[in-house]
């Protein structure tokens, strides 16, 4: 049995690399939008499971013998589920609104696999930093933030920005092994029979 990404975030790969799994990458093809007018009255919780979900549903049809993973993360502030910022003009309104805050990353995940689903949300808080206007507008135009929910990396230039994180660093990134552990314990599966990098 293989992991199959339905991203193609470089940090989630990134994470199953270094977690002993090098995944196959078939990123899916769904209308977050569309889900997410879907969704509008949902809570937040829901609303990012509901887009993980979408995403491994697209794709395991071609990996019925596999184990298909699918991910969606957005951060609540004020209330607020914000996803990623696409532009520099909005990244840099978004750390404005950010800075000095704490705000909650909510990552969906959704496990499937021949033996069944599993579907689970992942909290982490984050305590963005009093950043100033200069260093915001100086990260904003590295283009780092501009598809990365929140408009932050934990693991990349954005660190400089995060005074603390209270919970799975793993999750912030974008895929909570933890949370990934538990689905396939659920299922019945090891761990250790999926690595391969190792």
């Amino acid at each position: 049995m293989r992991i199959v990404l339905a991203s193609s975030s470089p940090s989630r790969r990134s994470i199953l690399l270094s977690a002993g799994v090098d995944p196959v990458i078939h990123p899916a093809d769904v209308d977050e939008d569309g889900i997410l007018d879907s969704l509008c009255s949902r809570a937040p919780e829901e609303v990012v499971a509901a887009l993980a979900k979408a995403k491994a549903e697209a794709v395991a049809a071609e990996y019925p013998h596999d184990c298909v993973i699918g991910c969606d993360s957005m951060l609540l502030l004020d209330g607020q589920l914000q996803g990623k910022p696409h532009t520099v003009e909005r990244a840099i309104e978004r750390w404005r609104q950010q800075r000095g805050k704490k705000a909650t990353l909510l990552t969906g995940h959704c496990v499937i696999t021949p033996m069944g689903r599993f579907s689970q949300t992942a909290a982490t808080d984050v305590f963005f930093a009093q950043v100033s206007d200069a260093d915001i507008e100086a990260y904003a135009r590295t283009m780092e933030p501009l598809l990365c929910a929140g408009a932050f990396t934990l693991e990349a230039i954005g660190g400089w920005f995060i005074d603390r994180i209270e919970g799975d660093p793993s999750s912030v990134i974008g895929l909570s092994l933890p949370t990934v552990r538990r689905g396939l314990y659920s299922l019945g599966i090891d761990v250790h029979s999926l690595w391969n990098k190792v």
